[in-house]
């Protein structure tokens, strides 16, 4: 299963969340993902981005995010939420035990939203 995790602000529209997830598509090489995920706090914003492609939400507990290890760092999300990477812990933490990025995060042109795409492990 590939999951598309995201960070973004209260600003970004499904326009920025639906940019940030095709550049990471076209860097990891895939179509679409499974699945999207994101912050508990912040799912319910993806319902239309997930509506619109048909794809399920996956909420991240925040005790979730902090253990994930991310392959960025911004100092400005690890204050304000424990992780160098929201994009990246979400999706990492959505797809599962053993889990790797397919991706790092890749961002909207608006910078409003980032997403990372992870693929788990074979069950």
């Amino acid at each position: 299963m590939i999951v598309a995790g995201f960070g973004f602000s209260t600003r970004a529209d499904t326009g920025s969340l639906r940019e940030a997830l095709a550049r990471a598509c076209e860097a990891a090489g895939i179509a679409a993902p499974d699945a999207l995920s994101t912050a508990e706090d912040k799912a319910a914003a993806l319902g239309p981005l997930a509506k619109g492609l048909g794809l399920p939400v996956h909420p991240i507990p925040h005790e979730s995010l902090i253990i994930q290890v991310t392959q960025t760092h911004s100092e400005r999300v690890a204050a304000e939420r424990s992780t160098g990477s929201v994009a990246e812990a979400a999706a990492l933490a959505g797809a599962g035990p053993e889990a790797r990025l397919l991706t790092s995060r890749q961002h909207a042109e608006d910078r409003l939203a980032s997403c990372a795409l992870a693929k788990g492990a074979p069950s």
